[in-house]
């Protein structure tokens, strides 16, 4: 007993000289990191702030107008379009992904054979950029329509049932690793007890797999949702917000433009649009937050603690 207690005491005695440098040594390496911080992320984002309540060409010319910027995004039409647009794009693309990523995992986590290959070729189009994807499926999406005598930009719907298809390409594979991470966390001896206690499969899944994997999916859902409102660079390559339409009071509305995609276009209407599009910016961030918390904060109560 009394060699345990001098183990205990050593290594404790040990743990204290070896925290003790890195407790004093903490603000020196954290320093560097902290400064780019500063100067990459918070430095932007408070000037940002400012600038949405100037009237500016360049950071150095700003003159303060107040809210009237903000004013200005509201009532733009092609605003407000593009933020409908954008939800349900968001509401569907989050069902779709989340949907065929879970299933894909459950599959692959069956003992089946190939699936290290599968689960690499599911993973592959994540790989690719957005401006290559976009491109690259229009090019199938014309190739397919022109069969029936249309294009991708003659509808909103061709476009938004492609944004939709691109996406779930690109993003299931991603999705169903957090999946396959998950599934495979769950304690073999719980399915193990259910499978004794004659528990067929649909009920195991609905009443043990997808509760204790509620933590891979409140992460594939916040990764989803704001993939889905930030998306810009597939929108630009593949639709670049075409068909155009008329909205309000006669303005010409992009009917498959995103906010990302809108906020960009305003930016380089012209010199005084760009107040309006860093409004634009401060208001879109501010909604996907406050989302991604909401969504966060729901999900996380559903999980299940092993």
């Amino acid at each position: 007993m009394k060699k345990k207690k001098n183990k205990a005491s050593a290594a404790s005695v040990n743990g204290r000289l070896v925290s003790k440098p890195i407790q004093r040594c903490f603000p020196i390496f954290m320093l560097p990191t902290f400064i780019a911080f500063c100067i990459g992320f918070v430095w932007p984002f408070v000037q940002g702030i400012y600038l949405s309540l100037c009237k500016f060409t360049t950071p150095k010319n700003a003159t303060f107008v107040g809210v009237a910027n903000y004013l200005t995004a509201l009532q733009d039409s092609g605003f407000r379009y593009s933020f409908g647009y954008t939800t349900i794009f968001a509401i569907v693309s989050i069902l779709s992904i989340n949907v065929l990523a879970f299933i894909v995992a459950y599959f692959l986590t069956q003992n089946i054979k190939g699936a290290n290959i599968f689960r690499t070729v599911f993973f592959m189009p994540n790989l690719i950029g957005g401006i290559v994807l976009g491109y690259i499926w229009s090019m199938i999406f014309d190739g397919i329509l022109q069969r029936y005598g249309t294009f991708l930009l003659a509808e909103t719907k061709y476009g938004f049932w492609g944004l939709v298809i691109l996406m779930c390409w690109q993003q299931v594979g991603y999705m169903m690793i957090i999946y396959i991470a998950g599934l495979q966390s769950i304690p073999e001896d719980m399915m193990e007890a259910a499978k004794i206690d004659g528990a067929t499969k649909m009920q195991t899944l609905f009443k043990i797999t997808i509760p204790n994997v509620m933590s891979s999916i409140t992460i594939c859902v916040f990764l989803t949702l704001t993939n889905s409102f930030k998306l810009f660079d597939q929108n630009l390559a593949l639709t670049g917000g075409m068909p155009v339409k008329f909205g309000e009071g006669g303005s010409m509305v992009n009917t498959t433009e995103m906010l990302a995609l809108n906020i960009y276009s305003t930016f380089y209407t012209g010199a005084n649009s760009r107040g309006i599009a860093q409004a634009k910016a401060v208001l879109f961030f501010v909604l996907v937050a406050i989302l991604a918390l909401a969504q966060l904060k729901f999900t996380r109560e559903k999980e299940v603690q092993q």
